[in-house]
């Protein structure tokens, strides 16, 4: 088969894909749950392994002490400095850690959600942040850096496992498509709880705030992500989207941290249930730290961070107008 021939293949499997999740996830929200549940057990089962090769059959003294404690001036970092190849680089880990609030999504249907949602915050994105931490120190260990910033099709893991096994690159292969396959089923459990609250607050399409008389989710919400999903599956590769996706994230997060600092100078009396640990010096130290990536990924990915930061801006008018629609006093999902 042609490269063109395959990537229409992958394509078709990924709308099939997004529209079998989200049938699932318009049964219930047991059906959704169930298949994440299973699929995050079996990646963090997957990424436990992936670690365990990279530490017993690693060559530390090769690969970690020569590629990461002596710097070779001018070695591995492409034409970037070093400085804006280090901010470029940390666009996929963030997407790796991207969907860490989305659990706040569901927090209308979670028991207990004042105790469940910070713990489920806590313990998912420190167990994300650990793990990924160890299979980064696996590669280290497997591969010189030169080898990992050259591997074939950045595929880093096939790459290192590669190394220990001649199946390696099936085996990754295989835990990269469960991985997705949880990613994405979390991604459309979530993003439509999103729309509901959007719905409700008159600020989305009002049949998004309707729920499943039998399903109890929000099943017309769930129908019109699949099929934008599907739309953007078509429109352009997965780094393409990612560079969107990113710079957008990173611009919400950063405001959204900022109206931690709002609401405390405009409501003291406010109930906070929340701590805000190391409160005010680790909030603005992410902000700082965000602004900063923003700001290298105008310069030196603008091809995609600068129209995703155009659609940011569009979407201000469009709010504006949408929230002057709704009558006042009125509840805009059963208007």
């Amino acid at each position: 088969m042609t490269e063109g021939g395959l990537l229409y293949v992958a394509l078709a499997i990924g709308i099939v894909v997004i529209a079998l999740l989200t049938a699932n996830n318009c049964i219930n929200l047991k059906a959704g749950k169930w298949v994440q549940n299973v699929f995050t057990f079996a990646k963090v089962i997957s990424l436990v392994a992936l670690i365990g090769v990279g530490l017993l059959y690693g060559r530390a003294d090769s690969a970690v002490h020569e590629e990461w404690f002596v710097r070779r001036t001018g070695e591995g970092w492409g034409t970037l400095p070093l400085f804006a190849a280090f901010w470029t680089v940390m666009v996929g880990s963030m997407f790796a850690s991207d969907a860490w609030n989305n659990v706040t999504f569901v927090a209308g249907e979670v028991r207990n959600p004042r105790r469940n949602i910070p713990l489920s915050l806590v313990f998912g994105a420190g167990g994300v942040v650990l793990l990924y931490f160890l299979v980064n120190v696996g590669y280290a260990n497997l591969l010189p850096f030169h080898e990992i910033a050259n591997a074939p099709e950045q595929r880093v893991a096939a790459t290192a496992v590669g190394r220990v096994v001649p199946w390696g690159a099936t085996a990754i292969s295989i835990v990269v498509m469960v991985s997705t396959f949880g990613c994405l089923n979390g991604m459309i459990l979530s993003g439509p709880r999103l729309y509901w609250a959007m719905a409700k607050d008159g600020l989305f399409f009002k049949s998004a705030g309707e729920l499943g008389v039998r399903s109890g989710v929000p099943v017309k919400g769930l129908v019109l992500q699949g099929v934008w999903s599907s739309v953007l599956a078509l429109s352009g590769t997965y780094n393409d989207l990612l560079d969107y996706v990113i710079f957008a994230s990173l611009l919400f997060y950063v405001l959204t941290v900022l109206g931690v600092f709002v609401l405390r100078k405009r409501a003291p009396e406010m109930a906070r249930p929340y701590k805000a640990w190391g409160y005010p010096w680790v909030p603005l130290l992410y902000v700082a730290a965000a602004t900063v990536m923003m700001l290298v990924l105008l310069f030196y990915k603008p091809l995609y961070t600068w129209p995703g930061l155009l659609l940011v801006i569009l979407g201000a008018p469009v709010y504006f107008w949408w929230r002057g629609s709704v009558k006042p006093g009125v509840d805009p999902a059963v208007d």
